[in-house]
């Protein structure tokens, strides 16, 4: 759905803000590597929890006005700060929704919103849509060896992540698939999602998320899936999850259905604590920003 493949493009525009994290939220529009206006809010989280950040990265007709994004995004500013943001071709941001192609930068340009606040551990949390695109940014880190750059990530957690592209087993995914490519069903989307999507295909196809994963080591990983998902079947987190040769860790989710409109605040609680964990696991390790490689975007 783009001319060119997310991820070949150079530097970025986010300018640091300041380096002592503010104490009341912050709503910004952040421009991204090919000049998109992205929606973005700032949640400063508990005061000791300063060296921390989640950037939630929403799913498909998601926003970051959206109810069930911003409950996810209470649960977790309990324990952290906590940066949400409007995909390209959702709510304010501008732009097309390229349905997880050049997602990829509005995500990297968040995290380097994150970085510009002093915020030493960022760790990415995706929904659906979100959770492939956080995958595959990832996996750009992890293709890079480890490169220092304020696009980088300390951890992953993908929710109800596509293991693969151009799924359409389930119905849901079927009537997905005519929403983005027909163009009654774009209209649809624009006037009844708030979803304005790119009316061309891929070119070139990015790397799916179960390509992404082998990539992402050693940034630690968690796959959460529910399995009542009625988009994608347990087979895609069980994909992910061998994708990543003992490099995941898999959560099974008894009765849960599909990505942050089923998680409830138990399981974001889960989640925030696993955050918290892999975290705590890095500052013991020591920096992570050793010199290294650039990012390619």
């Amino acid at each position: 759905m783009t001319s060119g493949s997310a991820g070949q493009a150079a530097g970025s525009s986010v300018q640091p803000i300041t380096r002592t994290p503010p104490r009341v939220q912050r709503r910004a529009t952040l421009r991204t590597q090919d000049g998109v206006a992205i929606e973005a809010v700032y949640e400063p989280g508990p005061a000791p929890a300063g060296e921390l950040a989640i950037v939630l990265a929403h799913g498909f007709t998601g926003g970051v006005d959206r109810p069930h994004v911003r409950r996810a995004a209470g649960v977790f500013a309990q324990g952290a700060a906590v940066i949400t943001f409007s995909f390209r071709g959702h709510g304010a941001s501008g732009g097309l929704s390229t349905v997880g192609d050049r997602e990829v930068l509005d995500l990297a340009t968040a995290v380097e919103w994150a970085r510009s606040f002093g915020h030493t551990r960022v760790v990415t949390v995706g929904f659906s849509m979100g959770g492939s695109v956080v995958l595959r940014h990832a996996a750009l880190a992890g293709a890079a060896h480890g490169g220092r750059t304020e696009a980088r990530v300390d951890a992953v957690v993908a929710v109800s992540a596509p293991a693969r592209w151009f799924y359409r087993g389930t119905a849901p995914m079927r009537r997905l698939h005519w929403l983005v490519t027909r163009p009654m069903g774009r209209v649809v989307g624009r006037v009844g999602l708030r979803t304005r999507i790119h009316p061309h295909e891929w070119d070139p196809v990015p790397l799916s998320p179960v390509e992404s994963v082998p990539l992402i080591a050693p940034t630690p990983l968690l796959i959460v899936h529910g399995d009542r998902d009625p988009y994608f079947p347990v087979d895609h987190p069980r994909m992910l999850a061998a994708a990543a040769e003992g490099g995941a860790e898999l959560w099974m989710e008894a009765g849960m259905g599909h990505a942050e409109n089923a998680a409830d605040d138990a399981l974001l609680g889960r989640i925030a604590e696993w955050v918290t964990a892999s975290w705590t696991s890095a500052i013991a390790e020591g920096p992570a920003d050793a010199e290294g490689e650039e990012l390619p975007w």
